[in-house]
């Protein structure tokens, strides 16, 4: 049943892969007019049948949105988008650029700058929940910008989860990197659990009321011990994500030996054929490792 906001708003959406795709839906559901593009237009396609209308080019999605969603794969790809593909000068003037994709505060930071100096306005809005939580619409959003801005997108963040503002352009990022920073341990510690002789589906259940509690224990936890690690979330972005995050680190300073390894690991899980897997898929890697498989 869709549910008609008293204005809709003008929405444009650029990628609509794993996450795009859910989001995309609930905008569309929400009432909203919704434009799409997908650099492999197939992916885009079936967003029509809930009212979106599919274009050829990013220029052609954004030319008449209020606000600009985007939803690709890293920084250079969405700088790529933006500057060489021309949908920022395609867009209307003063429309706000959302940048929802996990890519590096600094590039998020150029990327705002940039926008301002054509007169749009700048949003870094990484999300965290996986294609569950976009498909529930109950995403964290994690926001960098000015409070004007994000107070104007609160409709589009009303249908897709709850959003945080934590700072100027460049914070949304700077979180979202912190959030995967704390993703990374679950694996191992089950894991441990396993090879000195306890069930790691009770363990998981009898840590759960404690103070490691966490959506991670829940989810993460689950596909653990189900072996399921169809990708919500692949382990080849993740990695991404962490090297963002030590390539910040070294920006301002902060030494982050845990996060250090944790890059290696993952780096290692990807070399060994399981980039694809979803982030939780760690845990494959670190079996391997252990002789648990």
């Amino acid at each position: 049943m869709t549910n008609t906001p008293e204005t809709p708003l003008r929405l444009a959406v650029l990628g609509t892969g794993l996450m795009g795709q859910p989001m995309a839906r609930r905008l569309c559901a929400a009432g909203h007019r919704v434009h799409v593009w997908n650099r492999t237009r197939a992916k885009a396609e079936p967003l029509a049948a809930f009212g979106a209308t599919v274009h050829a080019t990013p220029a052609q999605a954004v030319r008449d949105a209020d606000i600009v969603l985007s939803l690709l794969e890293n920084g250079p790809v969405v700088g790529h988008v933006l500057f060489e593909l021309a949908a920022a000068q395609a867009m209307r003037s003063a429309a706000l650029f959302m940048d929802m994709a996990s890519i590096g505060p600094r590039e998020a930071r150029e990327h705002a700058a940039r926008l301002q100096e054509m007169g749009l306005a700048h949003l870094d809005a990484p999300v965290s929940g996986g294609t569950v939580g976009a498909e529930a619409g109950t995403l964290a959003i994690m926001v960098g910008g000015r409070t004007q801005d994000f107070l104007r997108a609160q409709p589009v963040f009303a249908s897709l989860g709850r959003a945080t503002h934590v700072g100027s352009h460049g914070a949304g990022q700077i979180a979202k990197l912190a959030n995967q920073m704390i993703v990374g341990i679950t694996a191992e510690a089950l894991l441990f659990a396993a090879k000195g002789g306890a069930d790691m589906a009770r363990v998981r259940e009898a840590i759960g009321g404690g103070f490691a509690e966490s959506r991670i224990l829940q989810l993460h936890g689950q596909r653990m011990v189900e072996r399921d690690f169809a990708p919500r979330g692949r382990m080849a972005v993740q990695l991404k994500d962490l090297r963002n995050a030590l390539a910040t680190a070294r920006e301002i300073g902060f030494d982050a030996p845990i996060t250090a390894v944790l890059d290696a690991l993952y780096a290692q899980g990807v070399e060994h054929g399981l980039g694809e897997l979803d982030h939780s898929g760690l845990f494959v890697e670190l079996a391997r490792r252990n002789a648990l498989q």
